[in-house]
């Protein structure tokens, strides 16, 4: 239960907050997401099931919402918080910004910080074995012969490192690093051993001693994913322990699904196999221990079954080219399902690689035993645990990959997408993927049942007036004891914004479409200053830029794809603060986090609904299944997905209170077809316009 202490707590910072605060105004909106996110944190509403999903409309402030919601429960209740966002932009507005704000005008005493992977970190053995003597086994450390400027950058790096210049992290370099030169020095899971000497003071494990002491965390998606594959508590705090808090939740039925894939290609894995089996001989030779023999033979004959069953399925994909004829040459499995020769050679695959993965770990508990006991030289160690573990890592990936290709789907649930990909090279070679379709068992186990309390929240997660696609999405349920919350934008939408649908002669589907849309867009620029187009296609786009070349001026369009996004915004910026027009062409990246106040934009023009069309596997295999359970794919997946995009583009119009503009939509079928009225309901309450 929610303390009448905490509850004083919370009311008294709100009141400090809005002292201190320049232009602060008291939202009933923002109070009431307060008060709702601590009382479901606190079990007021379900003990079984803290959970609430908040959809907070622009303005409304979620991000202190949230903070001022969860942070003082979690110090009455010895709770941590983690804040995971989406978006880089988020983390740095709250490490740098709002946190830094409410620690200093809350009077609460706590610690946060940023959590990064392992991979935003240098490894100083692999930094010092890379510009170490340059004998033999140095140089077999680099994956191509290495220039002299590049051993001076990482000379460099060394010994600012070492004056404390730097702090070991990517992103405060002062000078950018090569992509392929950092991954060769970055710490990774497998090489970088704490129970090895050289890497006691690696900057990653400086940083994991920080995390520790930290009362709020704040991490992106993909680590929070990471954390909880290895089942909660290895990379973050452990998931009873704390309260989860998920801002810009519409991306996570995505990521959770894109980090539950997997792929791996058939002759490539052969060709690294290889490489593994000569690596184990090599430990085997070099290692004087006899504890490293049986492994390494188990090793070797696993090693050799894995190879012909890879190479027996490239031969069936090789002696089967009518599955790969289609534009995507790819072999789509119809409702996940294999034929019964692939079945068994999955299982096979699935064994062998398991088998293998087991062995292999156990060689390399012998290798990092051997070089604790100081048998194995430095310079040598550090080559040989970076070989390992980018083996390790291959090995894990192939057999997550096989094994979800071969367990037997549920009759409860949706089938996994299975498919094969045609890769056309020096070598004709096959990439074997699969995928979950839905993610919502995943997260039940995984997150739901496990945190102490969850918040979910976006400026968009309905889809036409309500949140049963996002909670089926996510594997959460209206009636399950989830606390799911709707606050509308503080903003005066009816006298501020116009939504705008003009007669045309054709709609999306038509031939002349694009035409009439580059006449359009022309006559709706006319006069205004600062415009923004958004396209659903990048040839669309590309089209019309080329139709409407001489009907706007050069230095007036800047369309994305012809420089960096960063630059078009800084340049679209200085041409409206020098009083000129400009005009923005982008695609679906540009209607997400985008953010150009007051007078940056004024006129935004849709050109068509978002309507995805199912081209990638999963997609294809999650229409297939909604079919077959009696659904109308149509009407349930890409209906709600695209009023969702839909209310996103609409909301780069507003963004501060002060705010006003048109929204024009050039899509007939708003009006014409019978789903146009509930996408135009699910809209802010923009002054309609409806020739």
């Amino acid at each position: 239960m929610l303390t009448d202490k905490v509850k004083t707590q919370i009311r008294t910072i709100y009141k400090d907050i809005a002292t201190a605060m320049p232009q602060f105004r008291s939202r009933r909106e923002q109070n009431y997401m307060v008060a709702e996110i601590s009382k479901t944190l606190a079990g007021e509403y379900d003990k079984q099931r803290p959970i609430i999903v908040v959809e907070a409309g622009t303005g409304i402030g979620k991000s202190l919402s949230y903070i001022l919601g969860a942070i003082p429960l979690a110090i009455a209740s010895k709770k941590k918080v983690c804040i995971a966002t989406a978006t880089v932009a988020l983390q740095e507005q709250l490490l740098h910004k709002d946190l830094p704000f409410f620690l200093q005008h809350s009077g609460l005493d706590f610690k946060f910080g940023l959590v990064k992977g392992r991979q935003r970190y240098v490894c100083l053995a692999k930094l010092e074995g890379m510009i170490g003597s340059q004998d033999s086994s140095q140089m077999a450390m680099w994956q191509t012969k290495p220039d002299q400027s590049q051993i001076d950058q990482l000379q460099k790096l060394h010994t600012d490192f070492h004056q404390k210049k730097w702090n070991g992290e990517l992103d405060s370099l002062k000078d950018p690093i090569p992509d392929f030169l950092w991954q060769q020095i970055c710490c990774d899971k497998h090489s970088c051993h704490r129970q090895v000497s050289a890497h006691h003071h690696c900057p990653f494990h400086k940083a994991r001693e920080d995390v520790d002491t930290w009362d709020v965390l704040i991490a992106n998606h993909s680590l929070l994913f990471a954390d909880l594959e290895l089942g909660g508590g290895i990379i973050l705090p452990q998931p009873e322990d704390m309260f989860y808090v998920i801002d810009e939740a519409h991306h996570l039925p995505i990521v959770a699904r894109d980090f539950s894939s997997g792929q791996a290609t058939l002759r490539g894995a052969c060709d690294w196999l290889e490489k593994a089996s000569k690596t184990c001989s090599k430990l085997q030779n070099q290692l004087k221990t006899t504890h490293i023999i049986a492994p390494v033979q188990a090793m070797l004959d696993h090693i050799t079954d894995t190879i012909s069953l890879l190479n027996q399925v490239a031969h069936s994909c090789d002696t089967q080219p009518q599955f790969f004829a289609n534009p995507e040459g790819r072999w789509r499995f119809e409702h996940g399902q294999l034929p019964q020769a692939l079945i068994i050679q999955a299982e096979n695959l699935a064994t062998a690689t398991g088998s293998g993965l087991k062995q292999f770990n156990k060689i390399v508990s012998v290798l990092t035993e051997a070089i604790k006991d100081g048998e194995v030289p430095k310079h040598q160690s550090e080559a040989l645990l970076s070989e390992t573990g980018f083996i390790l890592q291959r090995l894990e990936n192939l057999h997550k990959l096989w094994k979800m290709i071969a367990k037997e789907d549920s009759k409860k649930g949706a089938p996994t997408a299975r498919w094969i990909e045609s890769i056309t090279g020096k070598q004709q070679d096959y990439l074997v993927c699969a995928s979950p379709i839905e993610v919502g068992f995943m997260l039940e186990s995984m997150l739901w049942q496990k945190a102490a309390g969850v918040v979910l929240c976006s400026a968009t997660l309905r889809a036409l007036n309500n949140f049963n696609h996002f909670a089926h999405q996510v594997g959460l349920s209206i009636n399950d004891g989830t606390r799911f919350l709707a606050l509308q934008s503080p903003f005066d939408y009816q006298n501020n914004a116009t939504l705008f649908i003009p007669q045309m002669d054709n709609e999306p589907t038509d031939e002349n479409y694009t035409d009439e849309l580059a006449s359009q867009i022309v006559a709706l620029i006319d006069g205004e200053m600062a415009s923004l187009v958004l396209f659903a296609s990048y040839w669309q786009m590309e089209k019309v830029a080329d139709l409407v070349e001489g009907k706007i001026p050069k230095s007036q369009l800047f369309v994305q794809g012809t420089m960096p996004r960063q630059q078009i915004l800084q340049q679209h910026k200085k041409r409206c603060d020098d009083g000129e027009p400009s005009i923005i062409f982008g695609t679906g990246s540009f209607s997400e986090g985008l953010d150009l106040p007051g007078d940056y934009l004024t006129n935004l023009i849709i050109t068509k609904l978002p309507f995805a069309v199912p081209t990638s596997p999963v997609e294809q295999a999650h229409a297939e299944y909604v079919k077959v359970k009696g659904g109308n794919p149509f009407l349930q997946l890409t209906i709600p997905d695209a009023s969702r995009k839909l209310v996103q583009s609409c909301g780069r119009l507003l963004r501060k209170e002060q705010d006003y503009g048109r929204v024009t939509i050039l899509d007939r079928r708003l009006v014409t077809k019978r789903y146009g009225k509930s996408l135009i309901d699910a809209l802010p309450p923009f002054r309609r316009v409806i020739e």
